[in-house]
Formats: structure tokens, C-alpha cells, sequence
């Protein structure tokens, strides 16, 4: 199968064009949330605050990354479990949010929503962050700091390497149709 180079600035074009399968080269601006993150944007939304970040077109990474060695912008920067943010992820996905990376199977609710939105569903390869690293150029804590490795980060990849795992198309490779 072949590998496509994509840039997060064409992420609303590329998520309705990948399938699920395909392998992903992807570059460009990244932001990092996890659950801890996930509940104040969702505070933020409620109460009508401005977001650490545009929804419109975003990429959305679920990692933690550790602090950085000497001379490099991150450590280890592998995926977390995507689950723990199916609950959000729908509403997200509605706002603009085009493509989730993280690891394992979503919900039906989240690929129903990908699949509406003409979003992506990217797999990163779990227990290889310090690997995956070394495609991260820079590493910018965006907001809500307190949290430390679950602050919201603003990540610039270079040929990040993924796969997609659930397409708009509802193509999925956890082998049951959307």
C-alpha cells in the first residue's frame, strides 16, 4: 500500500480523501488534549470562552508527551487511548475538528460523527513515542499549563508516520462497517 505525504493545512481535503488502511506521512501543526484538557475545552464551550485553539480544520493528537531531553523539543511523545474521549470527541468533530490521532477502536457515536463531518481517524503506533519524537520539530504549551503533560500543546510534525484507521467513507480497520 502506498504512503501518503499529508500537511495539516490540507486536513480537510485530505480526511475526505484517505481510507481506511492507507499509511500517512503527515506534516504541519498538530495539538496535543487529553481527558484533562478534553473537560475544560468542553468548559470553555459551555460557557461560551475562546478556545486555546481553532476547531476549523485542526488536528487533534491524544498524547501526553514527556519533557524534553537536552537539545530536543519533546521526549517521548507516544498516543494514549482514544476512548477516554469518545464522549467529547462528537461535539468536536461537529465544530469544525478534522482528524483525531490516538490509538484503538472508537465508538459508534465518534465514527458516525467522523463519517458526517468528513473527518479522519488516525493510528499512531503505541509504545514507539520516543521514536515518534524525532518527527516533532517544536513544542508549544498553549494552555490550561497546570496540567503539565496533559496541557494542551501546539506540535509541529514532520513526516509523522500513521495509519488511518477510520475514514469518512466508514471504512474502518477494526473490522466492523460504520
Amino acid at each position: 500500500m502506498e504512503t501518503l505525504k499529508v500537511d495539516t493545512r490540507d486536513m480537510s481535503e485530505a480526511a475526505r480523501t484517505l481510507r481506511a488502511g492507507c499509511r500517512v506521512l503527515l506534516s504541519g501543526t498538530v495539538y496535543t488534549a487529553r481527558d484533562a484538557a478534553h473537560k475544560r475545552i468542553f468548559s470553555l464551550l459551555d460557557s461560551g470562552g475562546e478556545l486555546p485553539f481553532d476547531l476549523n480544520g485542526a488536528a487533534v493528537y491524544y498524547a501526553g508527551p514527556t519533557p524534553p531531553p537536552p537539545g530536543l523539543p519533546v521526549g517521548s511523545c507516544g498516543p494514549t487511548t482514544s476512548a477516554r474521549m469518545d464522549a467529547y470527541a462528537p461535539r468536536l468533530l461537529d465544530l469544525g475538528l478534522k482528524c483525531m490521532i490516538g490509538k484503538g477502536d472508537r465508538s459508534r457515536e465518534v465514527t458516525e460523527a467522523i463519517r458526517r463531518n468528513g473527518a479522519v481517524y488516525l493510528c499512531a503506533i503505541g509504545g514507539a513515542g520516543a521514536l515518534a519524537a524525532k518527527c516533532i520539530r517544536s513544542l508549544e504549551v498553549i494552555a490550561f499549563e497546570d496540567l503539565g503533560c496533559e496541557s494542551v500543546k501546539k506540535l509541529e510534525f514532520r513526516d509523522f508516520p500513521l495509519i488511518t484507521a477510520i475514514d469518512c467513507a466508514g471504512g474502518s480497520l477494526f473490522g466492523r462497517a460504520t
